[in-house]
């Protein structure tokens, strides 16, 4: 890793403490190198990470005085305060009220984007198809384009959490989806089915549709294999994997609301304003299809060749803006596959908690990089620049930086179907 970096400013401040706290480590463990130190080195580390999680727990709990809940992504609440009289009259009272309103206190922001898409997606959609133009459609799709990634990562608290509104709101939070969804580019409930219901099942495995195991996760044409399959059939092959392990609920319910999603769009295609429907619902369809499957291999590119089915290994930390700030810190992935439940303001917490085992079992961490650039230096073979985006924990502090570049293409190799029968299914 490149020491010189500073630590990004718009980070979020759970992320900041993250960062120094592995900043700390590192440099806890050069001083150790340099003389003998009584064992303070590692006394004083977990001193660091027992404060850590105090002051993180106490900013996630609503009866302690340190309680801050996120309200909006931009901007954090300490900057808000440099406002007395917004702070006073104005974001006071909206949290006072929001808290009410939303499942989990912390969960403000939810609220919030809520509010922010009613009255800006759903109006314009419906301006468009009674009075189309051509400016209008081309605006309106970059409007939903900057909301996709935040939209789509709310939506993941929803389906992982089964909602995000208090249970009095129950009915709007079921049926919001059903507006919102495809006005993003989602097609009715396939997120919940794919990701939930399938993706958590199999874990990036061999029968994992979105898998990235038999593909050379540094090659262009795999990836664009990769990114076809997804696009083109898995509107058939998640009904027909339901079907293979025996759950035909799943399979008839996954296929009935695809192809339901595909006869709305049709219908207001056809009968309606095919001009307003491409902007609409056709562009959104297709950006979000090809950028689900772009975040997924930066998700799971790097897989260890050794243990894949660990999800230590087969999954990836990321501390950056684009992830943790602005999509609910969904770099930590690791976490999030060993706890799909857990709520995104606790992996920060969780991940100091646990880092001696992500240390032991040779995790990778990076910073100042997200998923869609974590692909895009892949496929450019660039691995000089994630050897200086990782953050060395455990045994990775004593290499080089050839030695991570290294380390880091090897896992990027492809996988036999004799290495999964050996590695996935025990040899059988």
């Amino acid at each position: 890793m490149d020491m010189s970096n500073p630590i990004e400013p718009n980070l979020t401040g759970a992320d900041r403490l993250v960062l120094k706290n592995l900043l700390n480590d590192i440099e806890l463990d050069r001083t150790e190198k340099d003389g003998p130190t009584q064992g303070n080195g590692v006394q004083q580390s977990n001193s660091d990470d027992k404060e850590t999680v105090q002051y993180l727990q106490a900013l996630n709990s609503p009866g302690q005085s340190g309680f801050e809940p996120t309200v909006f992504l931009t901007w954090d609440i300490e900057d808000l305060k440099a406002h007395p009289t917004v702070n006073k009259w104005i974001l006071q009272p909206y949290i006072k009220f929001a808290r009410k309103i939303v499942r989990v206190e912390t969960d403000v922001v939810m609220l919030t984007h809520l509010i922010l898409y009613f009255p800006t997606s759903v109006p314009s959609a419906i301006l468009l198809f009674r009075h189309f133009h051509w400016i209008h459609g081309f605006f309106h799709w970059l409007m939903q384009s900057y909301y996709v990634g935040t939209y789509t990562l709310m939506m993941h608290q929803h389906i992982h959490m089964g909602g995000i509104l208090n249970k009095n709101f129950w009915l709007f939070d079921e049926l919001f989806p059903y507006l919102l969804n495809p006005l993003m580019g989602h097609t009715w409930n396939s997120y919940f089915y794919h990701h939930v219901k399938h993706h958590h099942v199999e874990g990036n495995g061999p029968d994992d549709l979105s898998s990235t195991i038999r593909y050379q996760r540094d090659e262009l044409i795999d990836f664009l294999c990769y990114v076809g399959r997804f696009f083109f059939f898995i509107w058939l092959e998640l009904p027909l994997y339901f079907a293979r392990k025996g759950k035909l609920g799943f399979a008839f319910r996954a296929a009935f609301w695809e192809i339901a999603s595909y006869a709305m769009i049709y219908t207001f295609w056809k009968c309606v304003s095919w001009k307003a429907t491409l902007f609409v619902l056709v562009l959104p369809l297709l950006q979000l299809r090809v950028g689900l499957m772009v975040g997924n291999w930066g998700q799971h590119a790097l897989v260890d060749e050794v243990e894949p089915t660990s999800d230590f290994r087969s999954s990836i930390t990321l501390i950056d803006v684009a992830s943790n700030r602005f999509c609910y810190n969904d770099g930590y992935h690791t976490s999030h596959h060993l706890h799909p439940r857990r709520h995104w303001r606790e992996h920060p917490i969780a991940f100091i908690q646990q880092k001696a085992r992500y240390s032991s079992e040779r995790a990778l961490v990076f910073r100042n990089i997200d998923y869609i650039m974590m692909t895009v230096m892949l496929l450019r073979k660039n691995y000089k620049y994630l050897a200086k985006c990782l953050v060395p924990i455990g045994d990775q502090k004593q290499m080089s930086l050839d030695e991570i570049a290294a380390m880091l293409r090897m896992k990027t190799q492809r996988f036999s179907e004799e290495e999964i029968r050996q590695k996935f299914n025990g040899g059988r």
